[in-house]
């Protein structure tokens, strides 16, 4: 009903601001309708916007549910990313399809999991919070990325990596969009976290340190252990993402793939009320609003659409819990 709300409160203001601009609404609906769930590409790039949400966002969601907030995916992606490409491109031509990708993916998961670890071991150490430490190492990542890159890993006068192996790409979706079977990877992962979540014994330690820390301790869950594997397990996912970037989208890494999905998993995860299997169904709502608001612009700024994100996840902030 929450989420029902706000949607509603931002399909009031967007048409407000629509009339403003002197269109009609129903007229600019209609147009993002028709360019993104209303045909196969336009369904293509809706699924290609939402594939990194869904790990960023689950890397958040997972986070939260620990009692953490993880705002470092941005940079977790980012060296992921660059994980991901240098391995992708470091092997052999011949390798299997599978192990390629199982490859690559493993890498992009340990480096976004490394990152991520350092917060999670300084909180468990040293109590330093995590909302700090995860915000100067998004810069520190950007910048370790761009440095190590360009010792060699870089193609020569330029920014990005070379390409990875054929067997390493992922399948294109068809239609000739940018999806691809990264997004199937993302909605098991999301299915995964749910289902751990739920079920294992590491989840029911998860979710007592998110809910009290002293009874968690009670329960015998080892609080600083937990802090930092929920730490790097969020990484792990945030790296993920650039299965949908590398792998199925470029190729190959480039400085500032995949920019801006680690900050807008934060919102994604917030309108999913950090529930891992909601994480889906919210990704999607953003990639249409970001895939809509090109077709939109034929009408109206698509700033408009920006203005209609920031009501979605203002109304679900000032809703509380449901």
């Amino acid at each position: 009903m929450k989420i029902l709300t706000a949607l509603l409160w931002a399909l009031l203001v967007s048409s407000v601001l629509i009339l403003i601009c002197g269109e009609s609404p129903l007229r600019v609906y209609g147009l993002m309708f028709a360019h993104t769930w209303g045909d196969a590409y336009g369904l293509g790039q809706v699924l290609f916007r939402a594939t990194p949400l869904v790990f960023t966002g689950l890397a958040v969601a997972v986070a939260f549910q620990g009692g953490l907030f993880n705002i470092g995916a941005e940079g977790q992606l980012a060296v992921g990313s660059l994980a991901c490409g240098v391995i992708g491109a470091a092997l052999p031509p011949g390798t299997p399809a599978p192990i390629a990708v199982l490859a690559c993916a493993l890498a992009a998961a340990a480096a976004g999991g490394l990152f991520a670890a350092l917060p999670g071991a300084l909180k468990a150490r040293t109590g330093a919070h995590e909302v700090i430490t995860t915000i100067m190492l998004n810069f520190v990542g950007g910048a370790l990325v761009l440095g190590i890159g360009r010792r060699g890993l870089f193609v020569a006068e330029t920014v990005h990596t070379a390409p990875v192996i054929a067997g390493a790409r992922l399948p294109s979706l068809g239609a000739g969009t940018a999806a691809s079977w990264a997004f199937f990877i993302a909605v098991a992962a999301a299915v995964a976290c749910e289902v751990g979540l739920r079920r294992s014994r590491r989840g029911f330690e998860l979710r007592a340190l998110g809910q009290s820390v002293a009874a968690a301790e009670a329960a015998g869950v080892p609080i600083a252990a937990t802090i930092v594997w929920v730490m790097t397990l969020s990484g792990a996912l945030a790296g993920l993402a650039a299965t949908g970037t590398v792998l199925g989208y470029k190729g190959y890494f480039e400085v500032g793939l995949g920019s801006g999905a680690g900050f807008l998993g934060i919102a994604v995860a917030l309108v999913a009320r950090n529930v891992p299997w909601a994480v889906i169904p919210s990704a999607l709502l953003f990639g249409t609003l970001a895939q809509g608001a090109l077709a939109a612009n034929a009408l109206v700024p698509k700033e408009i659409l920006d203005v209609v994100e920031g009501v979605v996840v203002l109304a679900l902030a000032l809703g509380g819990r449901p």
